[in-house]
C-alpha cells in the first residue's frame, strides 16, 4: 500500500475521531482543515511525496512546478555538478546517484518524475510502476517502439498507478480549442497535415569521437550509460548534447514531435500510421542527421483515402500556404491542417490557433466549449490525479501510441526512400523485416527493462 494511501487512511481516521469528539461537546463548530490553516493551506496528509530522477534540465522545472503543493523527498542524478543547484534548493530531500538504490531504500515515495536522457526513461518508469509508484516521464516517453508498448501495457494492467508524459502543451486551453474547432467542422475534412520545428538546437550529424577522455569526478559515467552500449566518455555527449546521439536520445522528432505531432494526433483521433517514409541529410547511424523529412499515412474512417502528415526539421520548411500572404512560414515551428473548407495553423505546444484565411477566422462563430479545461500546470494535473482529483490528461495509454508514431519516423531513417508498411497489431514492418530489430534495443547486463 502506498505511503499516500496510508496517509489518506490516517487522515480519515483523524477526521472521524475529531468529528465524534466534537459532537460530544456542546457549542463546538467543526471547521474544514483549509479554513483552519488559512487561504491556500494544504494539509501534510494531502501532499504527494515526490522523487526526481534526472534533475538538472527539465526535471528542475518539473520539480519547481510541484514543490508549492507537494513534498520533494528524494533527488537522483548521475551528475553532481549539473544537478547541484537543485540539490541546494531542496536540502531536506535525500540524495542519490542510482535510481535503483533510491527505489530500494526509500519507501515513502508516492510518485516519481523522470527527466533523464531519453534512453533511461523506459527502464526507470517500468521499475517504478512495478512498485506501485505513480510516474511522470518527460517526453519522448521512450526511445523504442517496444518500450512504449511495454509502458502502455503496464499502465493498463495497473490502473491505480497514475501516469503522465511531459508534453505540457497537452494541458493548454489552446489545445482544446484546436480539438473543438476541428470537431465543429471549421475547416471541413482534414486531408493533410504539415508539422515542422526549429530543432535540432544541439549538435547532430557528428562522428563518434575517437579520443578517450576521463569523465569529471562529479559524473558517474557508467550510470549515465545505463542500458546503452559501453563507450568511453567524451564531453561531446553530455550535458544536453546527448539528444543528438542515437544511443541516448531521439533527435528532433523525438524531442518536439511530442509537442507538435501531439495536437493533430489528438484532435484527429489518430492511431499509429499505416505507412512511413523518410529522407534526410547524411545519416551515419551514430548521431541523427542534421535535417530530415518524414511522411506518415494514417488510416481514415472510410479506409479509402489515407490522411498524410509530413514532418520537417533541421531548417526544412513546408511549402508556404497562400493564406500566409507576404509573411514567411514561422521558422520556430508549427502545425498546418489542410481541410476541404479551409486551413488551421497553430504554433508549438498548440498555442495561438487560428483559421486561414484571416477572413474565415474573423467570421467564424466559435462553438461552445466541449472539452474541460485543466486550469493548472501539466505537473499539477498529474499530482492531483495521483491524489484522486481528476485524471491525468496525457497518460501512457495515449502517450504510448503517440510516441510509437514518432519513433517509427526515426526507424524509417535506416531505409530511406522506401514507403514502409507498418502493421501495428504485429508490431512489424511487413515489407522491410530487416528494420524490425530497430524496434527494440539490446540492454547491457543488469539493465534489462
Amino acid at each position: 500500500m502506498s505511503n499516500l494511501k496510508n496517509k489518506a487512511d490516517q487522515a480519515v481516521s483523524r477526521r472521524g475521531f475529531v468529528k465524534a469528539s466534537s459532537l460530544a461537546l456542546a457549542g463546538v463548530t467543526i471547521l474544514p482543515r483549509h479554513v483552519l490553516g488559512g487561504k491556500g493551506f494544504i494539509a501534510p496528509s494531502d501532499k504527494l511525496n515526490v522523487a526526481g530522477v534526472g534533475i538538472g534540465g527539465m526535471g528542475k522545472s518539473n520539480l519547481n512546478a510541484l514543490a508549492p503543493t507537494e513534498n520533494i523527498v528524494a533527488l537522483c542524478d548521475v551528475d553532481e555538478k549539473y544537478a547541484g543547484p537543485v540539490f541546494e534548493k531542496y536540502p531536506n530531500a535525500k540524495r542519490y546517484k542510482d535510481y535503483r538504490k533510491m527505489l530500494e531504500a526509500q519507501k515513502d515515495i508516492d510518485g516519481i518524475v523522470v527527466a533523464t536522457p531519453d534512453h533511461l526513461h523506459g527502464i526507470i518508469a517500468s521499475a517504478a510502476m512495478k512498485l506501485g509508484k505513480h510516474v511522470y516521464v518527460q517526453k519522448p516517453l521512450t526511445v523504442t517502439v517496444w518500450e512504449s508498448r511495454e509502458l502502455a501495457r503496464l499502465a493498463k494492467e495497473n490502473p491505480k498507478v497514475v501516469t503522465q508524459m511531459g508534453n505540457q502543451g497537452h494541458s493548454n486551453d489552446d489545445a482544446r480549442l484546436i480539438n473543438e474547432w476541428i470537431a465543429d467542422g471549421a475547416i471541413g475534412k482534414v486531408q493533410e497535415v504539415h508539422v515542422w520545428t526549429n530543432r535540432p538546437i544541439w549538435p547532430q550529424g557528428m562522428e563518434v569521437p575517437k579520443e578517450a577522455v576521463d569523465a569529471p569526478s562529479t559524473l558517474d559515467w557508467e550510470l549515465f550509460l545505463g542500458p546503452a552500449p559501453h563507450r568511453a566518455y567524451n564531453p561531446a555527449y553530455t550535458p544536453f548534447k546527448w539528444r543528438g546521439w542515437v544511443d541516448y536520445g531521439a533527435g528532433a522528432l523525438g524531442d518536439m514531435g511530442a509537442h507538435l505531432v501531439d495536437h493533430p494526433f489528438w484532435a484527429l483521433g489518430l492511431n499509429p500510421p499505416i505507412t512511413v517514409e523518410a529522407s534526410s541529410t547524411p545519416f551515419n547511424k551514430q548521431s541523427y542527421p542534421v535535417s530530415s523529412l518524414v511522411t506518415f499515412e494514417f488510416e481514415t474512417k472510410d479506409k479509402k483515402n489515407p490522411l498524410t502528415m509530413t514532418w520537417y526539421d533541421g531548417g526544412i520548411l513546408p511549402p508556404k500556404p497562400i493564406e500566409f500572404g507576404d509573411g514567411p512560414v514561422p521558422k520556430g515551428g508549427g502545425v498546418l491542417y489542410v481541410g476541404t473548407k479551409g486551413k488551421l495553423f497553430h504554433e508549438t505546444y498548440g498555442s495561438k490557433p487560428r483559421l486561414l484565411p484571416q477572413e474565415k477566422m474573423d467570421s467564424y462563430k466559435k462553438p461552445a466549449q466541449t472539452i474541460p479545461r485543466v486550469g493548472m500546470s501539466h505537473e499539477r494535473n498529474w499530482a492531483e490525479a495521483c491524489k484522486g482529483n481528476g485524471k491525468a490528461v496525457s497518460p501512457f495509454e495515449y502517450a504510448g501510441p503517440l510516441c510509437e508514431t514518432m519513433l517509427l519516423g526515426i526507424v524509417a531513417l535506416y531505409k530511406q526512400g522506401t514507403k514502409l508498411n507498418w502493421d501495428t497489431k504485429t508490431m512489424a514492418f511487413t515489407n522491410a523485416p530487416e528494420l524490425n530489430p530497430y524496434l527494440k534495443r539490446e540492454y547491457r547486463p543488469g539493465w534489462a527493462m
